[in-house]
């Protein structure tokens, strides 16, 4: 490598560890999730977008994944890997016949770099930039790189690429609109065509990270170190239970035991994180979007009925479930706040939950994986047992592209 001391450097030569059979298996519940997700979106409005746009079925799968808000997270980073990650590795698994283990070894890779980076940007950078597109591309370009070969010193121009071309604001939430979506398709399919151009010879900056007029200092302002452990860090990965923004999740969660006690009732006051309600503040949901970004509706569903469903967050919903909104009250619990984003909490009462369903320390089961992924496909209007075995016991990832095609 040119010098070995550059942030980017130092992450592309971590991500030439040898990966294992336990990781690989790891990884496989979060290409089902993934695909889960893409097949729920399939007969959405930004599916139709996509078709009529992108000739190319992996192009059209990156603008999906995310639609539904029920895409894999990572705390630290405020991110989701997934939506970035797959599109990027089946892309380039596609380009070189790459074999299932070769897939996984690349997803795995492209998992860590994009948490990599993502937990190193501050509040500020989460304030006004949208994590998961400004970090994105790292993901994609890692992946690619793994599944094409790349040694240290490629990779770490790919990955200067990716950096030098990071953005994504957070204006986009304040409009109706598909932005959010075509951001992680962007960095899914910029990183793999910058891990393309790296394999050919093209250079990238080594310090697009920490240099002068690099990344962080024009997108952040106490950047965080780069932390490079032992461990894979899609162990981090959180699974999204319901389709709602991740932040409405811990009141979801705290309502949901509330309920199944027999001790929720109305008006309700949800205590959480700052950032839970800066996002998630929405007592009066106009759109679908809306909804799945309103902690108010999210509870008013638990209320309704309990578990929240896809069709909870659809139109005839959000009006018929009005006056229980109206008995939501949000508010900031600081101490959530100073625990955010290491944990997303909430309280409802005397019942604190620091970390939600679907995390690490409070994971869903394989099962619950599978019947999460089921769910979606079904309400995608598809089969869901082609996509269960290709994800988590299939060989091939043409036959995964081959799948898509026929979805898309």
């Amino acid at each position: 490598m040119r010098g070995d001391h550059s942030l980017t450097e130092r992450l592309a030569k971590h991500l030439q560890r040898p990966t294992d059979e336990i990781v690989r298996t790891k990884a496989r519940p979060h290409l089902l999730d993934w695909l889960g997700c893409v097949a729920g979106a399939r007969r959405s409005d930004v599916a139709d977008v996509g078709r009529r746009a992108e000739p190319d079925p992996l192009t059209r799968a990156a603008l999906l994944g995310n639609v539904l808000e029920m895409d894999d997270v990572h705390r630290g980073a405020i991110l989701h890997p997934g939506p970035v990650v797959w599109p990027a590795a089946l892309s380039a698994a596609r380009d070189t016949g790459a074999d299932m283990a070769t897939l996984l070894d690349g997803a795995v890779r492209g998992y860590e770099a994009v948490i990599a980076i993502g937990a190193t940007f501050d509040a500020w950078h989460y304030a006004h930039w949208h994590n998961t597109a400004t970090a994105g591309g790292f993901g994609g370009a890692a992946a690619a790189a793994s599944i094409y070969g790349l040694d240290a010193d490629a990779t770490a121009d790919a990955l200067g690429h990716a950096g030098s071309l990071a953005g994504g604001l957070w204006r986009m939430r304040h409009e109706e609109n598909m932005t959010k979506q075509v951001h992680a398709a962007q960095a899914a399919l910029t990183g793999l065509w910058h891990a393309r151009l790296a394999r050919a010879g093209a250079k990238g900056p080594r310090r697009i990270l920490e240099g002068e007029q690099g990344l962080y200092a024009a997108m952040t302002r106490e950047p965080k170190p780069l932390a490079l452990g032992q461990d894979w860090r899609i162990d981090e990965v959180s699974f999204k239970p319901w389709g709602a923004c991740r932040h409405a999740h811990p009141a979801i969660d705290a309502a949901l035991e509330l309920k199944a006690a027999g001790k929720l009732g109305t008006p309700v006051t949800v205590h959480t994180y700052r950032d839970a309600l800066t996002f998630c503040d929405r007592p009066e949901p106009g759109t679908v979007l809306d909804a799945k970004f309103s902690i108010q509706h999210s509870v008013a569903i638990v209320l309704d009925k309990g578990e929240p469903e896809l069709a909870d967050f659809e139109p005839d919903a959000i009006a018929r479930l009005a006056p229980l909104r109206a008995q939501v009250v949000v508010a900031e619990d600081p101490d959530l706040t100073a625990a955010y984003p290491a944990h997303f909490g909430a309280r409802i009462g005397d019942l604190l939950l620091a970390d939600t369903r679907g995390d690490p320390e409070r994971p869903l089961s394989s099962a619950g994986v599978e019947t999460k992924a089921r769910a979606l496909i079904a309400w995608g209007g598809v089969d869901a047992d082609e996509a269960v075995g290709l994800a988590l016991q299939g060989n091939d990832p043409g036959a995964i592209v081959a799948m898509l095609e026929r979805w898309l």
